[in-house]
């Protein structure tokens, strides 16, 4: 009988433990600062800190995991190697021209237009003037050209470098080619098959290269270095 009543007590109270589970709020936390962590201002001054200020520069000479540095510099001799010896690493597919028409349409065709002509929205509202047309004979743009001048900016165009990717400037490049190509009336560039070099690959500055397998144990301690000048590494730390 009083193995009943105890094994009935405790029938009850395992239900009513059961029953006063609110899913909808968290448990209790014995030590929340395990789970909490504290919260500080990224320039504030804190004591816990070499400086006294949360934020950090990185380690001097280290870039961001799959950046690279770009080997031409801002100057009208780096811009004239850039136009007569870099090339445009990704293939001319039929998928990455529409991928380059996307980005050009959000980035460059305010002010260049849809057809490369010069006479985007902003032009024709006189809120900015002399956007020369891609097929000005003066220009003579080519695939390093375009690259070059997105990175750094030229006249009154600012550098992109910060609001696209290597790959998406590249993307962006082939679709300005192309569209030089309509204004010049020449022939259409064939494409080449879609699987054809740059599948499961990334662009690394100059050279398409493996691209990282996200299952694939990195050492998140490791930092990547590399050489550039500090125009790239003022651009990183931006």
């Amino acid at each position: 009988m009083k193995s009943l009543f105890r094994t009935s007590i405790f029938f009850i109270l395992a239900l009513s433990f059961v029953s006063c589970v609110d899913n909808s709020k968290p448990n209790y936390q014995y030590m929340p600062n395990m789970y909490e962590t504290v919260s500080y201002e990224p320039y504030g001054a804190y004591d816990v800190f070499v400086d006294e200020q949360e934020a950090k520069l990185p380690v001097e000479g280290t870039v961001s995991r799959g950046w690279r540095p770009y080997e031409y510099e801002n100057s009208p001799e780096g811009f004239a190697a850039a136009k007569a010896e870099n090339t445009n690493p990704l293939p001319y597919t039929e998928s990455n021209l529409a991928k380059g028409k996307a980005l050009y349409t959000i980035y460059c065709a305010v002010c260049h237009g849809d057809k490369g002509d010069g006479k985007g929205i902003l032009v024709q509202r006189e809120k900015i003037l002399g956007i020369p047309s891609y097929d000005d004979a003066g220009r003579a743009i080519t695939e390093g050209g375009v690259y070059h001048v997105q990175y750094y900016g030229l006249n009154a165009m600012g550098s992109y470098a910060s609001q696209t990717t290597i790959e998406e400037r590249w993307l962006i490049t082939h679709y300005v080619m192309s569209l030089k190509n309509e204004l010049l009336g020449s022939p259409s560039r064939e494409f080449t098959e879609e699987n054809t070099g740059a599948e499961g690959q990334h662009v690394d500055g100059e050279n398409l290269i493996p691209a990282v397998n996200a299952e694939s144990e990195i050492d998140e301690g490791e930092a990547t270095t590399g050489e550039g000048n500090s125009n790239n590494q003022q651009e990183n730390q931006n």
